[in-house]
Order: C-alpha cells, then structure tokens, then sequence
C-alpha cells in the first residue's frame, strides 16, 4: 500500500505542474495590477514596485523564477499584506477553514448516509418520498440563497443565533454557518446513499444471507453497509476538499477569516502570489483527498489490491 500512494503522489506531480502553470498565467492576463489604485501612483513608484517583485521581467522568466521558490517551499510575499508571506496568511486561514469544513463534512455524512439508508429501506413508502424530496431541494437551492435564507429566519426573525462572525468557533457561532454548508453536501450524499443501498439489497449475497436466517440488523451491518459505501467514499473524498478549501462564499457572507476570503481578495486585489499560493493549496488537498479514498476502498472492498 505504501509502495502504491507514492506512485501515486508521484504521478501526480504532472498534475500539479499543469495546475500551477494555468493559474500563474490567468491570473496575470487579468486586467489590473497589483499595484494599480484608484489615485494615480507616480511612474516611478510603480516602477520600482515592479523592480522589487520581477514584475518588469518577461513571463517565461518570472514563471521559472516562480517555479525555483516553489520547489524551495517558499510562495513568495503577498502584494497587498504587507507584512506577511502567502505561507503565513494560508496557515492563518486554514485552521478556521478546516474547522468550519471539517463539522460540515462530518454532519453531511451523518445525516446523508443516515436519510439515505432509511430512504433505501422504505423505498417507494413515504419516508423515502419525504427524504428524496429534501434531498432535491438541498441540491437545487444553492448557498447564496439558502445562507441568507437562514440568516434572515434563525438571526434576525427568531434571534437564535448569531448572523455573522467566527469568535472563538463555538457552537452558537458556528452553527449557523455549517448547517448552511453541508445541507447540499448532505442532499448529496443522501441519493448516493439511498441508490447504492438499494443496489446492494438486490445483489445475490444479500439474498444468501437473508436465506440462512441472519437478522436483518447483522445482514445490513456486515454485509450491505460497507459495499453500499463505496460511491459514497468516492464522492466524499473530493468533496472534503472542496468543502474546507471551497467554502468562499458562505465565509465572504458569514464573516468567516478563512483561506476562501483571502482568495477571494486576492482576486480582487491581483493579489497573484496570493492566488498563485491558495490555487496550489487547494490542488494539493484535493490530490491527497483522492488518494486516501482509494486506500479507503481497499479497507471498504476485500476484492481492491494495491499490487
């Protein structure tokens, strides 16, 4: 097994070159700057400024420059922080982002797998019309509308809880914010639950097991439940990632000091070193989040080798 995730971390060095070359040169065919302000800057500042970060060198050259400091492990100063390295401001952000994703994650595979076997054991009753309709409308209704959805009803309306801000990450404050994260991923995991459920109930060792007079707790707890999991694992590595990296748009309306305000800002700012350091951050945890599924499988699955 071991042998098999450094072939696989090796193999995706290609990958993360390719992720690293596109994002160095589209965030710089941009319009703007990193410098540029809304008063004019003397001719000579800028020129300086540029001097200072190898702005005024060609692209191919900046590219490699970036790439030497990159194999170093150095992503270079931010343009708009001043005070700070893009390392500084990534680790600044994450735990907070890893906090908030993490809880999200985590409740969306309780209740998704959870509403999803049910679902799958009432198939066609009401239950599972009830489940798969809620499941629908998590999917079809996106963050941005269902986070001031909920902000407006629990915060303002019913004064429950908090509307905005992170503090120290407790549970009041926190809550309102994960819920809104993981309702789509738990919609998500819901039908993929409650479909490979169903699959695997069907399948002939269910109906050897049932046969020889096994409860039907011990036939779906040892038998269907891990088999069923499979497409869950599969869709819940890649969406760990993209939940803790991707929740840019519930912190921006929360207030949350994450790693996804400081992309968006360095967007906003041109920030490119700052968009250049999260770009490779998030493609590094989506590639590791992948590789932990496929060691996962081969817990999940006798039949998966590593050979």
């Amino acid at each position: 097994m071991l042998a098999y995730a450094l072939r696989r971390l090796a193999g995706a060095l290609p990958t993360l070159f390719v992720i690293v070359a596109i994002s160095f040169f589209m965030i710089r065919l941009a319009p703007g700057g990193p410098f540029d302000r809304e008063r004019v800057v003397p001719k000579e500042i800028t020129d300086n400024l540029n001097r200072v970060y190898h702005l005024d060198e060609p692209l191919a050259q900046q590219f490699v420059r970036y790439l030497a400091s990159l194999l170093q492990g150095d992503l270079g100063p931010s343009f708009k922080y001043k005070d700070f390295t893009v390392t500084e401001l990534i680790w600044t952000g994450f735990p907070v982002s890893l906090q908030l994703g993490g809880a999200a994650i985590v409740l969306s595979a309780l209740l998704g797998v959870g509403l999803g076997t049910l679902a799958a054991l009432r198939q066609n009753r009401a239950t599972d019309v009830v489940v798969m309709g809620a499941a629908m409308t998590g999917i079809a209704i996106p963050n941005f509308v269902m986070a001031p959805a909920l902000t407006l009803l629990l915060g303002v309306y019913l004064a429950w809880l908090p509307v905005g801000g992170w503090g120290d990450g407790g549970l009041r404050q926190a809550l309102l914010p994960v819920v809104t994260l993981a309702l789509p991923q738990v919609a998500y995991v819901a039908r993929l639950t409650r479909g490979s459920m169903i699959e695997v109930l069907r399948s002939n060792y269910i109906r050897t097991a049932r046969a020889k007079g096994l409860p039907e707790r011990i036939t779906l707890t040892r038998h269907a439940f891990k088999a069923a999991l499979l497409p869950v694992v599969s869709y819940l590595g890649p969406a760990t990632a993209s939940v803790i990296t991707g929740s840019v748009v519930i912190e921006q309306i929360f207030g949350i000091p994450g790693i996804g305000r400081y992309f968006v800002q360095g967007a906003l700012n041109r920030d490119y070193t700052l968009v250049m350091g999260t770009v490779i951050f998030y493609g590094v945890l989506i590639i590791l989040a992948n590789l932990v599924v496929d060691l996962v499988y081969g817990w999940l699955d006798p039949k998966v080798r590593y050979d």
